[in-house]
């Protein structure tokens, strides 16, 4: 037989492998800082959930019943004001002014209102605009201010440039961890 065919068969001897590395020690200890990091993440959020904001709910609840005890007794002091003011009220005497002549407005009459000629009244209207129209200065409207729309003011820019840095870091310095154990 050939020399290759019996690397090929499962009963030949295999070959040494070299001994295994201790790279997987730098994974190993950045998943346990990451797991340990959720783990806390995870024990604060119960306890903000647990003991925070319990807390603030019964200071805004005392908060609110104090308010609404104020409003009851701002409302009842009113309440009282008016109701001995109107029966301490006496009637005063009003000044009556005598009556004065109304002036007489002469209504216009049909023979008054005469019908303007069309001809006439289209001229006088087309002359009306002319004439305001060179009264009236035309300035094409611009604009002094920035705009208050658009994807970057609504995203936050600066956070998106922190996070995509700090992600670039991480992929950069894991591949040399990945070197550095081959």
């Amino acid at each position: 037989m050939f020399e290759q065919d019996e690397e090929l068969t499962p009963w030949a001897e295999e070959k040494e492998q070299p001994p295994e590395e201790s790279g997987n020690r730098t994974f190993l200890i950045a998943a346990a800082i990451l797991g340990g990091l959720v783990l806390i993440s995870i024990a604060l959020i119960a306890v903000y959930g647990l003991v925070i904001l319990p807390r603030q709910a019964a200071v805004r609840q005392s908060q609110q019943a104090t308010l609404v005890a104020q409003q009851l007794l701002v409302s009842q002091g009113l309440t009282a004001t008016a109701i001995a003011d109107a029966l301490t009220m006496q009637a005063m005497a009003t000044l009556t002014l005598a009556p004065t002549e109304t002036p007489v407005v002469q209504q216009p009459t049909p023979a008054m209102m005469a019908t303007p000629d069309p001809a006439t009244a289209t001229v006088a209207a087309a002359l009306t605009q002319a004439a305001q129209a060179q009264l009236t200065a035309t300035v094409l409207p611009t604009s002094t201010l920035l705009p208050q729309t658009g994807f970057l003011d609504q995203t936050g820019a600066p956070g998106l440039m922190v996070i995509t840095l700090t992600l670039l870091v991480v992929i950069v310095l894991v591949r040399r961890l990945r070197l550095a154990n081959r």
